[in-house]
């Protein structure tokens, strides 16, 4: 899937819950700014190294600056945590980072598939499907919108070049065109944009509960969202990371506002 995190400056934390400061930008109350969670990558002890929580900054960023309050999701194997997750957050966000086990959605491995650690599968499945279950904003970025529609009974194009081709490189900027009348066209204000991505997987069979709202020019998925009511929009660029600060903010500010006003519907 994505090889993600895209030359971007990590932020890294050992067996700890972090809930980052207030932006500079942003004029809400503390008590009122909605707590979104923010998943992580799980990184193996090695050598004398012990093993870390890894999430590049600019997803806490982007959050901050669009009025949420970003909260690392270490993947804890613990109840009582995860069900701390499912109620006191507000929202979620699902990063990048390396592929879905082929044979969860009934395939064998393709050569170029780089698996998971089985400590963040595991997790994030199951903070995925009750997540989902429970109805609250979600967005997912790149290997976050990969999972959304694995956890749901989708399947994966394991390598696009070998598969489908090299016309469009997915690794650097290119072209989406968006539905027209879809939640992403109306954020962006029209039904083409230039993203950028780094993934070699895509969304093959669609799973339940969601329809795909972008394409690229060789036909690959790159946006969906959810048809079963709630805000859930999940795109296979990272608009975190572009230089196009009004696309990153369209999106990371419609995923604040839907926390604020779920929060405020509680």
């Amino acid at each position: 899937m994505s090889r993600e995190h895209l030359a971007q400056r990590p932020v890294v934390l050992f067996a700890c819950l972090v809930v980052l400061g207030l932006g500079a930008g942003c004029h809400q109350t503390q008590s009122s700014r909605p707590l979104i969670g923010i998943t992580s990558d799980y990184v193996p002890a090695k050598d004398k190294e012990p093993a870390k929580t890894s999430v590049p900054f600019s997803y806490v960023q982007a959050v901050t600056d669009n009025g949420g309050v970003p909260v690392i999701l270490p993947t804890i194997d613990s109840e009582e945590t995860m069900n701390w997750y499912l109620q006191r957050l507000d929202g979620l966000v699902l990063i990048g980072g390396d592929d879905i086990p082929p044979q969860v959605y009934g395939e064998q491995p393709h050569e170029t598939v780089e698996p998971l650690t089985p400590q963040r599968y595991e997790f994030e499945r199951k903070l995925i499907a009750r997540w989902l279950a429970g109805g609250k904003p979600v967005l997912g970025v790149c290997l976050g919108m990969q999972f959304t529609n694995v956890v749901s009974g989708g399947t994966m194009i394991q390598d696009i070049p070998s598969e489908i081709g090299k016309t469009v490189d997915h690794r650097k900027y290119h072209r989406v065109r968006i539905e027209p009348g879809s939640l992403l066209a109306g954020l962006l204000g029209g039904t083409e944009a230039s993203v950028l991505s780094n993934h070699h997987q895509a969304v093959d069979g669609l799973g339940k509960n969601l329809r795909v709202i972008a394409r690229s020019d060789d036909g690959v998925a790159e946006a969906m969202e959810r048809v079963d009511g709630g805000f859930g929009l999940f795109v296979q660029w990272h608009p975190e990371a572009m230089t196009d600060r009004a696309h990153r903010d369209a999106i990371y500010g419609a995923l604040v506002r839907a926390c604020s006003a779920s929060k405020r519907a509680r």
